[in-house]
């Protein structure tokens, strides 16, 4: 097959409405820092005491990386799907084709779980005490609805939310943290440098629960590649993407330590929270500082948080199905290519994603503890697939067939495409690593589980769609002629 399907005629071809500042906020509402701090402060704290604050400057230094990597990809291959199509351009169609797998298949875990994290705050607003796994269910399914209608609206809509993202996260984050470090500071600069317990020694201490918290950390800086996703929606993408991708990891690591940094430092009861006996630490703490009457408009801000979070990554999952589709990598292609409206927005793609997601929460309700397996997975699929093209980059590096674009390290590539897959399979491994963490223990597989059934599924779906796939040649050439109609545009404009 040498050309695309009659559906993708000009009409099919998405419209480039994204600014470099709006790459940037999308790739900030994706994993906001909100969404990053309130998932993982409690955990991480538990599991290694003050000390794993620490942990950010690790997993910053791995993920700048693993960014560096994704920016040059991202500037030769400005491409709808990102993962995928760097991954299939890099090492060939199949192995692209699962990298794009678990990519998707994250991505929508990954927003379910969002939308039931946001339910709890929800719930609270209202008035729900003590809300039942349902209840909680049905709240995310009333989200899911709410963020699918907005996205079906078009993509002006879409950035009003990822700016109403941003404000929410200075105030909630920025304002309220500076707040409590100047006036509601209860511990000393010295706890930072405490965890473990006297029984550890130091490397004891490395080894276990400052690794454990690494794990928990390295959800919190992820979405960075997500800007990669909506590339061909971008004006200059080539210019602008690269910043995008660098941008928006820099300032959600930034933000999300200094948070961190303000609430340790604000906590009453550090060995309380240490031992596990405070359920929540964010909003305990942000409680006694500040009192019952500012609880709600907090909870109110993360919930914007959490929305425009569950919106990127709705419309990151959308587009990596809409590029598979109009590869001709999955089935009934031609009705998931399909963009409809003025906007020409993938409006069955993001229907399925609504459809999956309902049959997540469904799933929730009558087999238990599927939140923790969704949270497990979904951290350990993300760095599952950002290996697909980091270890497909470096071997075309190795073999000297990599030809740079706009951003380049020039002599520094080899070295850090290197470390970068260094980093990130060991970041894998701690963090799917089965650890007795839950009373079930199959929650302590969950990442390996569900590599195996994706994995399973996967290939059965590939060998039934293989010889369909659109080769990388016709794609390219159509993203070309946009860009360059996109270019005439902007400089008759």
């Amino acid at each position: 097959m040498t050309s695309l399907p009659p559906e993708a005629d000009e009409a099919q071809v998405l419209r480039r409405e994204f600014s470099l500042w709006s790459a940037f906020a999308f790739a900030f509402a994706f994993i906001s820092p909100i969404v990053a701090l309130y998932g993982i402060f409690g955990l991480a704290l538990s599991a290694a005491g003050p000390s794993f604050w620490w942990g950010f400057a690790l997993v910053f230094g791995g993920q700048l990386l693993v960014a560096l990597v994704f920016a040059m990809l991202v500037s030769r291959w400005p491409l709808e799907g990102s993962i995928y199509q760097w991954s299939r351009r890099l090492l060939g169609t199949s192995y692209g084709w699962f990298a794009g797998w678990v990519y998707m298949w994250t991505l929508v875990i990954a927003m379910a779980t969002v939308a039931l994290g946001a339910a709890g705050f929800v719930a609270n607003i209202v008035g729900i005490e003590a809300p039942s796994g349902t209840t909680l269910a049905l709240i995310a399914l009333v989200i899911l609805l709410a963020g699918t209608g907005v996205n079906l609206t078009g993509r002006q809509a879409l950035k009003i939310f990822m700016m109403a993202s941003i404000l929410a996260e200075v105030i909630g984050s920025v304002v309220l943290g500076t707040w409590l470090l100047l006036f509601h500071r209860e511990n000393s600069l010295s706890v930072l440098f405490q965890g473990g317990g006297g029984e550890l020694d130091t490397w004891a201490y490395l080894s276990g629960p400052f690794l454990m918290a690494v794990a928990f950390i390295g959800w919190s800086f992820v979405g960075f590649e997500s800007a990669g996703s909506i590339a061909e929606e971008v004006h200059e993408p080539r210019r602008d993407l690269p910043k995008a991708v660098l941008f928006s990891l820099a300032f959600i690591a930034l933000v999300v330590a200094y948070s961190s940094l303000a609430i340790i430092l604000a906590i009453p009861d550090l060995d309380a929270v240490a031992a596990g006996a405070v359920d929540d630490p964010v909003y305990e703490t942000l409680t006694a500082a500040l009192g019952h009457g500012i609880a709600k408009p907090v909870e109110v801000l993360f919930v914007i948080g959490f929305l425009a979070s569950f919106l990127a990554l709705q419309t990151s999952a959308s587009r990596v199905i809409w590029a598979y589709a109009r590869d001709g990598a999955l089935p009934a292609a031609p009705v998931l290519a399909r963009l409809r409206g003025s906007a020409r927005i993938p409006m069955v793609a993001i229907l399925i994603t609504t459809v999956v997601g309902g049959g997540l929460f469904l799933l929730s309700i009558v087999a238990g503890d599927v939140y923790s397996l969704m949270v497990n997975f979904t951290a350990g699929g993300f760095y599952l697939a950002f290996l697909f093209p980091l270890v497909g980059f470096l071997v075309v590096v190795v073999r000297r067939a990599w030809t740079p674009a706009k951003f380049s390290l020039g002599r520094a590539t080899l070295p850090v495409a290197a470390v970068a897959v260094v980093w990130a399979v060991l970041q894998f491994l701690n963090i799917a690593w089965p650890r007795p963490a839950f009373e079930q223990r199959y929650l302590d597989w969950s990442v390996w589980i569900g590599v195996v059934v994706l994995g399973v599924i996967g290939l059965a779906i590939l060998l039934t769609v293989r010889r369909r796939i659109v080769p990388v040649a016709v794609i390219d050439d159509i993203e070309a002629v946009d860009e360059g109609a996109d270019r005439k545009v902007i400089a008759h404009d």
